[in-house]
Formats: C-alpha cells, sequence, structure tokens
C-alpha cells in the first residue's frame, strides 16, 4: 500500500510566524524537527494500518527543508524548488491515498494562522466551482485526475473546513486553533504527533471506502489577484482568461491540465519562468 505525502510547514503545531518557518530564521532548524516530527507520526500510523512505501514530496518554501535520514518507513524523499507539479509532484495511479501534512488556510479565510494561497503577494482569492480553495483544494485537482483519494489533511480548523467539500469524508488533524493570522493555540508537539498518528492509521484502515476528490468537470479556476500588473500577466498564459481588472479564469475538462496552468501562473508571477 502506498502513501503519497505532501508536506508543507505553516500547519505544524506551534508555528505562527514565518520566522519560524523560512530558512535562515533563528528558531527554523527548531521548527523543522517539529515539522519531521509530524510527518512521521503520519507514516507511523499509516504503517500501522498496512501501508508499506511512503513518498514524501518536500513542497514547502524552496522545498528543501527535512533530512532525508530522519524520514520513518524509509520514505522516499522528493524535493527542490523547481517541479513541474510542484506539490503534488510524483503523484501517479500507482498511488493509494494521500495525505496532506502541516497545511494551511487560504489568503482569504478568517484568521488563520499564516495564511496564504501560493504566493500571497500575487493572489488574493482561489476558487474551485465557485468554492474558495486553499492549497489542498487546489491540489486535490492532481488527485482528481488521477482518481487518488486525499485521505488526511493536518493543519488548523480552517485548514480541516476548506479541504472537507473538495475531499468529502477526508481524516483531519486538528493540532492548532488559530486565534489571528500570527496567532495560534497549539496542541504539545506530543499530543499533536499521538493525534496524527491515530488519524493516519484510520484513513489506512478506510481506504477502502475512500473516494477520489468530488471535484466537477469542467472545472472553472478562478482567480482574484491582489494587483492588476498579476492579472495582466497570467492573461498571456494561454487557457487563462481575463474576467476583470483583478480577477481571471482557467477552465477546462482536464484537472491535471487546469492545476499545471495554474501552476505556471505561479511560477511567472514569482519570476521562477518566463
Amino acid at each position: 500500500m502506498k502513501i503519497l505525502i505532501s508536506s508543507d510547514m505553516e500547519g505544524t503545531a506551534g508555528v505562527v510566524d514565518w520566522s519560524q518557518c523560512v530558512a535562515g530564521g533563528a528558531q527554523y532548524p527548531y521548527y523543522t524537527e517539529l515539522l519531521t516530527g509530524e510527518i512521521n507520526a503520519a507514516i507511523e500510523g499509516a504503517m500501522e494500518a498496512g501501508a508499506t512505501e511512503f513518498l514524501v514530496n518536500d513542497s514547502h518554501s524552496k522545498m528543501a527543508n527535512l533530512k532525508p535520514d530522519a524520514l520513518a518507513g524509509r520514505a522516499g524523499y522528493l524535493s527542490g524548488r523547481y517541479k513541474p507539479m510542484y506539490m503534488m509532484q510524483g503523484l501517479d495511479e500507482s498511488f493509494d491515498g494521500i495525505f496532506l501534512v502541516s497545511y494551511h488556510g487560504s489568503m482569504g479565510s478568517d484568521g488563520s494562522v499564516l495564511s496564504h494561497t501560493y504566493f500571497p503577494s500575487a493572489f488574493a482569492e482561489v476558487t474551485i466551482n465557485g468554492v474558495v480553495a486553499g492549497e489542498a483544494g487546489i491540489n486535490a485537482l492532481v488527485a482528481r485526475a488521477y482518481q487518488v483519494p486525499v485521505v488526511l489533511v493536518t493543519g488548523d480548523v480552517t485548514t480541516a473546513e476548506e479541504t472537507e467539500p473538495f475531499c468529502p469524508g477526508i481524516k483531519t488533524a486538528v493540532v492548532k486553533k488559530s486565534v489571528t493570522r500570527f496567532s495560534a493555540e497549539a496542541l504539545h508537539p506530543d499530543a499533536a504527533r499521538e493525534l496524527i498518528r491515530e488519524r493516519a492509521a484510520a484513513a489506512v484502515r478506510d481506504l477502502a471506502d475512500a473516494a477520489p476528490p468530488s471535484i466537477d468537470v469542467p472545472v472553472a479556476l478562478g482567480i482574484c489577484f491582489r494587483t492588476s500588473d498579476y492579472c495582466e500577466l497570467a492573461a498571456r498564459i494561454a487557457g487563462v482568461e481575463r474576467t476583470g481588472h483583478l480577477s481571471a479564469v482557467i477552465t477546462g475538462d482536464d484537472p491535471l491540465w487546469i492545476y499545471q496552468t495554474f501552476i505556471t501562473v505561479v511560477l511567472l508571477c514569482r519570476g521562477l519562468v518566463e
């Protein structure tokens, strides 16, 4: 039984500030250890329930945050900041389930700690078929394309609530309660790991009843930009239709193409591709 783990960092219990989750920050090494502990808890819970193979896609910031030899379960490690499939690189039909570990709320969410959607300078809000989507919901497009269920998400309450419309029945491990965008009440790290381990085991035990993400096609992925410059830049990409001064939409029958086109927008806005 094969599990893909896409790991972010802002959803880790205790993380409330960019300095804690960006390389170079004084507290960054400590909080990467906490993140590793939560990833390993998910792996250990899945192993208890019968999962045998794991691939961890390091999906935070420059995507090189983890120590490969510290990962449990002899997990494979996929890292590096330029990946064509970004946070879902590595996924294909051979996987049985997907875990989203240490995810966070969307840019437009109300008070989710460290909320953003891929690139906070560019994106004010993203929707899928009219429903507000954070990174979990957008990444679910890839799971929908490969028909692999997303069965676990960890983070705060908002993250769980934003993911559920796209992945009905998903198991959630809520490890902190956001107070504002820069404060939260978190479980003790040991308690957070215990909860993640328990929910990961439950997710694997219930895999037979899990379904791929519930995203209807054709898909309409709407983007509200923070400035018109980003909107104008995005509209230069084939498949992106500008719908207003600050808005655009990507529509089509192929969820994978929708995702790839959106990631091209992300990378172009970040200045990584031209």
